[in-house]
């Protein structure tokens, strides 16, 4: 599936879409420097309850923990800055992503071998200033 954003004011609707749509909770976010997967994921977020003001790239700390206001965990990873995959192992990944919890990864690149099976995959392209969202769905 593909969907577009003309504008950030796009971005609620089409979170709405993928959450109604994908019963996955880990969903694994691709795409340059700048597409917009931070930005996406705090519309995502929002969608689910968390409270905006809450919101922020983990960028440093490589995960943010976020409550809803039905009080569920909402996991958000920046793997950008790791080496290799032992540093995800080393922080205890595999406690999050097998945790029932929601799991927006961005960079999941850098630890594709440790990605569960059972995941949604948006790629997220810019085009002018518009961006594309790439939905693939993988299941085990």
């Amino acid at each position: 599936m593909k969907l577009t954003a003309n504008s950030l004011d796009d971005l609620p609707v089409i979170a709405a879409k993928i959450m109604d749509a994908y019963p996955q909770k880990i969903i694994a976010f691709y795409g340059d420097m700048g597409a917009g997967k931070t930005t996406f994921i705090k519309v995502l977020c929002v969608h689910l309850g968390v409270d905006k003001s809450d919101i922020c790239s983990p960028t440093y700390s490589i995960v943010n923990e976020y409550r809803t206001t039905t009080a569920q965990c909402v996991y958000h990873f920046d793997f950008y800055r790791i080496k290799s995959e032992q540093e995800a192992f080393d922080m205890g990944y595999e406690e999050y992503l097998y945790s029932d919890a929601y799991c927006f990864i961005e960079w999941p690149e850098k630890i594709k071998n440790l990605l569960p099976e059972d995941l949604l995959e948006i790629h997220i392209e810019t085009d002018s200033n518009k961006r594309i969202f790439t939905l693939i769905e993988s299941n085990s």
